[in-house]
């Protein structure tokens, strides 16, 4: 456990390859020190999943929290926000419906925060305040790695290419949140490069959600998705792979151009699992060409 500009805040990584890091010790909802905040936006920042355990933020407290790592970006569902606070968003297991026993979850299947934004959100956190017994891990896999994987051969190939994303794909492995046809008609819809330039640290990452690309920009529609399907089941190798089991408290804040996320519904559908969540805005992607 190495201790980083404050006697009471220690970090220890979450894998021996880099991804997700842990720390103790800091209070969120205070006031840090100046250090401290530094300290926190550069953890994110190489590691792309910060974990802080034993948090207990008030939805006041919770938004403060945000501020520290960006601006807050509005809720794109009116639905889902907190009664009284229309910038959180929550994660209900009462707001899903239960088929077979089982939970259907927002969020099954990898994929990366509304990437049909054209400014998508560089940031996403969920504070956890009611969990069930076991179970609702969020998984995450590290597209810079994947990238840095491949052969030289197809980092060619992919570097100039680009998918449009949209709402839902034609294709999508999972249904988005229904909306009416005016609200359709109102969702936003982007080109975005195939591989994505990280802005603070340069590293080059594949920009994936098969939830919402529609093939790829001037490729017969199925072999872009062949494409598509391809690097995805590269990128979510197990090897690229920090799963989060949920800890009463914990505050966790991924890096969308670093990381693709999941969620899990492997746990007992009467069982309440409630989580805070805001993302961060974000800049338009740029890519290698």
């Amino acid at each position: 456990m190495k201790t980083l500009n404050d006697a009471r805040l220690q970090a220890r990584p979450l894998t021996d390859y880099g991804l997700g890091i842990e720390v103790r010790g800091v209070d969120l909802g205070g006031q840090l020190p100046e250090t401290v905040v530094q300290a926190l936006r550069a953890l994110w920042s190489k590691h792309a999943v910060l974990v802080v355990r034993e948090q207990q933020l008030e939805p006041p407290a919770f938004l403060r929290a945000a501020q520290i790592f960006g601006e807050i970006l509005p809720q794109q569902l009116g639905k889902f926000s907190l009664p009284g606070y229309p910038l959180i968003g929550t994660i209900s297991s009462r707001d899903l419906p239960v088929r077979d026993g089982k939970v259907h979850v927002r969020g099954e299947n990898y994929h990366t925060d509304h990437s049909n934004f054209r400014e998508p959100p560089v940031g996403t956190m969920l504070h956890a305040i009611e969990l069930p017994s076991r179970g609702g891990d969020t998984q995450f896999v590290d597209v810079r790695a994947a990238y840095d994987d491949l052969s030289d051969e197809l980092k060619a190939r992919i570097a100039a290419l680009r998918s449009m994303h949209v709402y839902e794909s034609s294709r999508s492995p999972r249904k988005m949140t229904a909306l009416t046809p005016q609200q359709l008609a109102g969702t936003a819809s982007c080109s975005q490069p195939l591989v994505i330039v990280h802005p603070t640290s340069g590293r080059p990452a594949l920009y994936l959600n098969t939830g919402r690309m529609e093939g790829i920009d001037g490729m017969p529609e199925d072999q872009g998705f062949a494409l598509i399907n391809q690097l995805y089941q590269h990128a979510t190798q197990p090897r690229y792979e920090y799963r989060h089991q949920w800890q009463p408290g914990d505050f966790v804040l991924w890096d969308n151009r670093s990381v693709m996320h999941q969620a899990n519904a492997d746990f007992d559908p009467g069982e309440y699992r409630y989580l805070y969540r805001l993302m961060l805005k974000g800049d338009a992607l740029k890519g290698l060409q």
